[in-house]
């Protein structure tokens, strides 16, 4: 199994399958719009407008299991990262990124980022990084901000 073998459901409600992310280096965060962490938007666009044009995608999925940070529809999440932070990156449906309801992504992509195999997602803007080659490389703690990966994510540029 790849993460290209996986579809995801995005904030319009389409099937996307991440094999249309093939041959990019993904950083691949869950997200919430009331979250101690969530200024770390403004870090996650600038990553994307400064690698967006060298094959870096950003892909966002707001979770409300945190301290119920991301409240409200799909809609009213993106209009809130739209309107307050400027994002342009992909947002996806809100998710859950653990448990039993855990969103089969994110079950794939914690088995893969080393450390024990499916360890719980801790809090909001737990970042993956992925490279060219749909490998998990990286996984981030909430508190590691986007612009302290640029280093990580030029390597796989």
């Amino acid at each position: 199994m790849s993460i290209y073998d996986f579809k995801v459901t995005d904030g319009k409600g389409r099937q996307v399958s991440l094999s249309d992310y093939s041959g990019k280096v993904l950083l691949i965060v869950n997200t919430a719009t009331g979250c101690g962490f969530t200024p770390q938007y403004d870090g996650l666009q600038e990553l994307y407008e400064k690698y967006s044009d060298k094959g870096f995608e950003i892909l966002d999925f707001p979770c409300n299991q945190f301290g119920k940070q991301a409240p409200g529809t799909d809609e009213e999440i993106a209009s809130f990262c739209t309107g307050r932070f400027g994002i342009t990156f992909p947002q996806f449906h809100k998710i859950n990124v653990n448990g039993e309801d855990a969103e089969p992504l994110y079950k794939f992509l914690k088995s893969q980022a080393g450390g024990v195999a499916g360890e719980a997602i801790k809090w909001n803007f737990t970042k993956f990084l992925v490279d060219r080659k749909g490998n998990v490389v990286g996984r981030y703690a909430p508190v590691k901000t986007p612009r302290a990966l640029a280093d990580e994510i030029e390597k796989y540029l």
